[in-house]
Formats: C-alpha cells, structure tokens, sequence
C-alpha cells in the first residue's frame, strides 16, 4: 500500500490517511441527501437520483485516487445541482431527461478539453496572485457555507425586494401560492444579521465549533473528525442528534427506480428531442457552454486552491511532468478523472460531477494521496447500505470543519500585494464575488474579466495570456445570454 499511494514519500500514513477520508466523506456527505431532493424538484425519481450520485461518486472518486492518487472527492456540485433543476429545468423549459443529455454534452467537452490539455493550460495561464486570490476565495466561500449551514446567519427581506417565489414573478399583494413556497428569490434589498442563540441547532454549532478550535490549536490528531463526532455525540441529549433510523432511501426501491434515469439521456424524451426546435438551438448550444463553464472553473478552483498551496500539484517533478505528453503528472490525471465523471453521472441520472471544495476539510486532516480518495469511494458505496445512518450526523457537527478549514485555506491573502490597485480589484473580484455569489466559476469570472479590462486600459497587452481573453469573453457571451434568455 505504501509503495502504491507513495505514502512516505507524500509525508503521510496509512492512519492519517484514513482519518482524512472519513473526514472528507463526513463534510460532503450531506450531497447524498441535498443533490437527490433538489433533482425531485425537477422530475426525477428522488430515490434513483440517490443511487446515481453515489454510483457516479464512488466512479470519479476511485479514478482520483487510483488513477491520479490524489486526496480528492468527487459529488455532484451543489450550484451545478441547483443550475439543472431551477434554471435549465424550471425557467429554461427543458424536460429533465432533455437537461441529463446536456450534462452529457458538457461530459464529453470536459473529456475533449482535457485531452487536448487545454483545461491544464487555463492552469498556467492564470497569474500567480489570481491563484492566490481563487485560493483565498474559496476559503472564503468554505468559511461562509460553514457558517451559513451553522445557523449563525438570519436574512431579513422587504416585499418589495422579492423577485419570484417559485420561480415566478411575485406581487406583494399575494397571499397564496399553490402547493406552498418552496422557493424565494430576493434582491439586493435583503440584510444578513447574527441569529439568537436561542436555537438547541445553533447552540449545538457553537459548541462544536469551540471544540473544533481548540483541537486545532492543541494540535491533536485528526482534531476535524474528532470534532464533528464529539459534537454528534452532544447534540443527542440536546436533541438535535436525531437518533431515528430513516428508511427514506433502501436500496430496493433505489434500484427499480434506477430504470427509470438509466440512459434516459439518450431516449426520446432526452436527446431524441433536444434539438427538435431550431428556434431553441442556440440556447441548447449556451446551456451545455454554461455547464462547461461551470463545470471545468469549479473543479480548477478547488485545485488552484488546494493543490498549489499544500503541494499536491506544485513539486519541482511534478511541474516537469506536466510539460510532458500525455497524462503523466497527478494533476493531468486529476482533471481527466473529473471530466470523465460528469459523462458516468449523466448516464445514470444525475447533474454534473464535480471536485468537491469540501476535500479541502479531508486534506486540512493530513490526507496527501489517493488512499484518502479511496477511503472516501468505499464509503460512498457502503452508504447505499447505511444511507439512514447518515441522517444521524447534523449539519451543526459539521459546519463547524468547514468554518476552520476555510480560515486555514485564507492564508494565501498574505501574499497578495493588496496596496497595488492593478493587483488588488481582480484578486478582490475572484475571491470575494466567490464567497458572496456561492459560486466559485462566478468569483473566477469577475477576476478575469476585471484583470483583462485593467491591463487592457493599462496598455500591459503582453501580460495577458491568450486563453484569459478567450474565457473572459466566454464569461461575458454567458453572462450576457443568460440575462436575455
């Protein structure tokens, strides 16, 4: 095992390891429940959308980490998730099967670019202080889902400021809404503020943040998952640790729904009429680039922002593999693994595959090879056995990792010459837009837009790398389209 996964040679062991993959298993696993729910707004069969994203799991997982040996964890993306429902299926008018074969399209151009090494050139392509600064903003963006999934935040809207409520357009004067509320979008009128403490969940997530801390800064070993499992443990008799065991998702009647999803990309509901209209070919073709776009900028985020900075990706060798041809360097195989997930999940049932920000929670625990990616794919498996034990952790034993590891990723902000203006905005864009739009692709656009149209004014022609200019106009042709439709 050593000699497979080059343990010693990465400053690891097989315990710590281990101890890394529960801990990244334990921070995404709240995707086996959230991914299948918000997949049933859009129409499909809730349990077999459970199966499919574990299915597509445990495949990209596996590849991470025997493949390219590497700690990552691959899920459908929680924003790539909320994109299919209720925008491409919702607003967009595109049936579910329909919307499964443009996550299958988006596969195969994430498969082609990878090949061709254009997503490990847009690697190279970005300048030093916007990596630093995508680094810092998803530790920002770790540290506000942390504290969001906390319940430290409450968000007070006026009337006037609400856009839609499920996903239609909203009158203040409204007083029912058929079959409930299940969505609200509001405006800038919104105003985020600090809850009371008067809740046992809150309560509960300061608690295990107050230990989590304090493991930390003693230095114990595997302190995240010892974090998130004393706080399980506390929040039984404060009675937010539910101890039922749900049966919500058996792996029965996961099974016979899986019927239904399997290839159904590919029927005659799915790409048998995606591009039966002429007059909807164009938003079809703008769809699957926003997949893309999504897709290829939130799994390089999540390698920009880990992988340089703990040096998974940035040994003198590991730089020499990746001028070579070939998939030869980790992070060669690293990308390929991921975009080849998105085409598996797409075939069983699911919206894209991506690299989970959340194993920076398992890295942050030690984990530096593929063993911890492999930890986490058999758990991915055996959770279609105990998928109701699952439901036992709270999110409050939880959010309280994602809060430190967030603080930990944010030291690459040092670095960042904050007093150079021409510096400064794009690295404020990339990393604060980041955080504040819950998107890591939307935090990355405005950073290169903003670094192109500054060097632009600037007359610094030369320090603009080819590929930069050819994304920011396809974030800005996006943008723009996404806006009209």
């Amino acid at each position: 095992m050593d000699k497979f996964f080059q343990l010693k040679k990465s400053g690891t062991t097989v315990s710590t390891e281990l101890g890394a993959g529960l801990t990244t298993f334990f921070a995404l696993s709240y995707a086996l429940f959230v991914i299948p729910r918000v997949l049933g707004e859009a129409g499909i069969p809730t349990q077999a959308a459970f199966l499919a994203t574990i299915i597509a799991s445990v495949v990209g997982t596996l590849i991470m980490g025997l493949f390219a040996n590497v700690p990552y964890a691959l899920a459908p993306g929680i924003g790539l998730n909320a994109f299919f429902t209720y925008t491409v299926v919702m607003s967009l008018g595109f049936s579910w099967q329909q919307a499964l074969a443009l996550v299958f399209f988006c596969g195969c151009i994430n498969i082609l670019i990878t090949v061709t090494k254009i997503r490990k050139m847009l690697i190279t392509a970005i300048p030093l202080n916007l990596q630093l600064a995508i680094s810092g903003g998803i530790g920002c963006f770790i540290a506000y889902i942390g504290i969001k999934n906390a319940g430290f935040l409450q968000f007070t809207s006026d009337a006037n400021s609400i856009l839609s409520v499920n996903g239609k357009p909203f009158s203040p004067t409204q007083q029912t809404f058929a079959h409930g509320i299940s969505t609200i979008v509001t405006g800038g009128g919104i105003v985020p503020a600090l809850q009371n403490f008067s809740s046992a969940t809150i309560v509960l997530s300061l608690i295990g943040l107050i230990i989590t801390v304090l493991l930390l800064v003693k230095k114990v070993p595997a302190a995240l998952l010892i974090g998130i499992i004393l706080t399980t443990i506390i929040g039984i008799p404060m009675g937010v640790t539910n101890l039922h065991l749900s049966s919500q998702y058996s792996v029965a009647a996961s099974v016979s729904q899986l019927s239904t999803t399997f290839l159904a990309a590919f029927s005659h509901e799915g790409m048998g009429t995606l591009f039966s209209n002429s007059h909807r070919i164009l938003l079809v073709l703008m769809t699957i680039l926003s997949f893309s776009l999504s897709d290829t900028f939130d799994s390089l985020g999540t390698f920009i922002g880990t992988g340089r900075q703990t040096g998974i990706f940035s040994g003198k060798k590991e730089m020499e593999l990746e001028a070579q041809p070939g998939f030869k360097s980790k992070l060669d195989k690293a990308l390929f693994a991921d975009s080849i997930a998105t085409g598996v999940g797409s075939l069983f049932g699911t919206s894209n595959i991506t690299t989970y920000v959340e194993s920076s929670a398992g890295i942050g625990a030690g984990g530096r090879t593929g063993l911890t990616s492999v930890v986490v794919a058999v758990l991915f498996a055996l959770s279609t056995l105990i998928s109701p034990f699952l439901s036992i952790i709270p999110t409050s034993a939880v959010a309280p990792s994602l809060i430190m590891v967030g603080i930990m990723m944010m030291s690459t902000f040092n670095q960042i010459p904050w007093k150079n203006l021409e510096e400064a905005i794009p690295c404020f864009m990339a990393s604060i837009v980041m955080a504040f739009t819950y998107n890591i692709t939307y935090g990355i656009a405005f950073g290169f837009i903003f670094f192109v149209l500054i060097k632009g004014v600037l007359g610094k022609w030369h320090e603009i790398h080819p590929l930069i200019w050819i994304v920011s106009i396809l974030f800005v042709i996006n943008f723009a389209v996404l806006a009209i439709l």
